[in-house]
């Protein structure tokens, strides 16, 4: 009997044997988000042109800001000349006008990140598509990512496909249809 109980155990683990070699590998590797986001061209050109329309909006406000300061600096050489009465008026315009200016600039940092954030939201989506299409077609069965926001806490540089996609990714704006706005802009940076 216990032969009997010998034999059925090693037939049993003989079979369990030869399934656990049929287990498929299961392919991964990660790609480093913030140097992705860094190198990536479109990335870089969205970066330029959001920082092109803030130094040229930024221009405007700051001849504006520069007319405030002097008109500030002139106040307070006419005060005494004009008497209190005309200074507090005087003094409640240029207050008034001091929050408009902040009010302008708070407003234009708000629109510039809303336009830029839109835009952004677009180009992550567009990556995050890129990098499961690129996933499926290379046969992975995950792709992690590391960088600002960490997903992966340790990895061997072996399993790092970031360069392969960046050139992927930068082949492929590349090869992308240019539209008529990004010419614009910069021909508008060479002026």
């Amino acid at each position: 009997m216990k032969k009997a109980l010998v034999i059925i155990g090693l037939s049993i683990l003989a079979v369990s044997c030869d399934k656990t070699a049929e287990v498929k590998e299961v392919k991964t590797a990660y790609i480093d988000t913030s140097v992705l986001m860094k190198e990536y061209t479109e990335a870089k050109d969205l970066e330029a042109k959001y920082k092109a329309q803030a130094e040229e909006k930024g221009r405007q406000l700051q001849a504006e800001i520069n007319r405030f300061k002097q008109d500030a600096q002139n106040f307070q050489s006419q005060a005494q000349a004009n008497g209190q009465q005309w200074a507090q008026q005087r003094g409640a315009e240029l207050q008034k006008r001091e929050q408009q200016l902040g009010y302008a600039q708070q407003q234009l940092s708000q629109q510039l990140q809303q336009e830029s954030g839109v835009e952004m939201d677009s180009l992550v989506s567009g990556v995050k598509k890129f990098i499961k299409e690129y996933g499926k077609k290379n046969g992975y069965s995950y792709i992690y990512g590391t960088g600002d926001a960490a997903t992966v806490l340790y990895a061997e540089d072996k399993y790092d496909i970031t360069k392969e996609i960046i050139k992927a990714l930068n082949d492929k704006y590349k090869a992308a249809p240019k539209t008529e706005e990004k010419p614009a802009v910069k021909e508008e940076a060479k002026k």
